[in-house]
């Protein structure tokens, strides 16, 4: 039954890095489940508070996810319209309209064109529109390396345990 385990636990990690970068695999909270199921082994021995704390960072990593780009979008000079456009733009990518469900492009693309569109309404010129769109996709790609950081530092404490 351990060694189902550990197979299963790899098999989450390996998915959870997946995730961290191809949107709509929810990759921190799947690399938190590799975790408990390895440390559900004989093998691999985690304190209650290392599970529960990694669980909150698991939590914590996934709401930001959603709210970096409305952030990184307001750092840059990105007006409620361009906040408000970039959501609405996440919203529509998780629709999925129209590059498929939750792919790659409309990830990238949905919340820096509703960033875009939404400071254009606002401002009715492009380069502050421009910024604060960049500002989306900024947030975009941080919110991605810190689900890739998490994902991988969870299963180099898996592989760690193990030896």
């Amino acid at each position: 039954m351990s060694t189902v385990l550990i197979i299963l636990a790899f098999l989450c990690l390996a998915i959870g890095i997946a995730g961290a970068v191809i949107p709509g695999l929810p990759g921190p909270p799947v690399s938190w489940v590799g975790l408990l199921l390895a440390a559900l082994t004989p093998y691999v021995s985690t304190s209650a508070t290392m599970l529960i704390v990694t669980a909150v960072i698991a939590a914590v990593i996934t709401v930001l996810d959603y709210v970096v780009p409305s952030l990184s979008t307001k750092r840059l000079g990105g007006s409620k319209y361009g906040i408000w456009g970039c959501n609405i733009g996440l919203v529509i990518s998780f629709i999925g309209l129209p590059f498929g469900p939750q792919g790659l492009l409309g990830v990238i693309f949905w919340p820096f064109a509703g960033a875009l569109i939404g400071e254009y309404i606002n401002q009715h010129e492009w380069q502050p529109a421009l910024r604060a769109a960049w500002g989306a996709f900024l947030g975009f790609l941080t919110g991605t390396l810190l689900k890739l950081v998490y994902c991988i530092a969870l299963l180099v404490v898996v592989i760690a345990k193990l030896l």
